[in-house]
């Protein structure tokens, strides 16, 4: 089922980058930003209604209360930061890199969370690295 999720994940993710382009046009990079995130907040606590998951509140403990907040600040610098490259560059060029996200995670998560990073990992890096450098030169 991760698989699946996964993949829906990727197809919203390029949706996110058309739609974002072209409702940019003429808008300041961060009120862009605050409203995707209001939508973004909305359609999210809809959820945690629509699955009765708020019960669950009470029940998180300090370290991932502040673990969370961290995420959620390193998001918000990451979408500022995207809507603003998004703004200038061109989204063939800008989400490419945006993409390298998926190599600096990995060396990240080998790194802090002692994951395992093998050869096929290492390999993946560097052709994700050299293919986002191909698209952007």
């Amino acid at each position: 089922m991760w698989l699946l999720f996964a993949i829906l994940s990727a197809i919203f993710a390029a949706l996110t980058s058309i739609l974002a382009k072209v409702g940019i046009e003429g808008v300041n990079s961060n009120l862009a930003t605050a409203i995707r995130t209001i939508v973004v907040v909305f359609m999210a606590w809809g959820m945690v209604f629509l699955t009765n998951a708020q019960n669950g509140i009470g029940q998180i403990g300090k370290k991932s209360w502040i673990f969370l907040i961290l995420s959620g600040l390193a998001t918000g610098a990451s979408w500022l930061c995207y809507y603003r490259a998004l703004q200038l560059g061109e989204a063939s060029k800008v989400v490419p890199i945006d993409k390298l996200s998926v190599v600096i995670t990995l060396v990240l998560a080998f790194v802090f969370l002692h994951e395992e990073f093998k050869a096929k990992s290492l390999i993946g890096c560097v052709l994700i690295g050299a293919g986002t450098l191909l698209m952007v030169l």
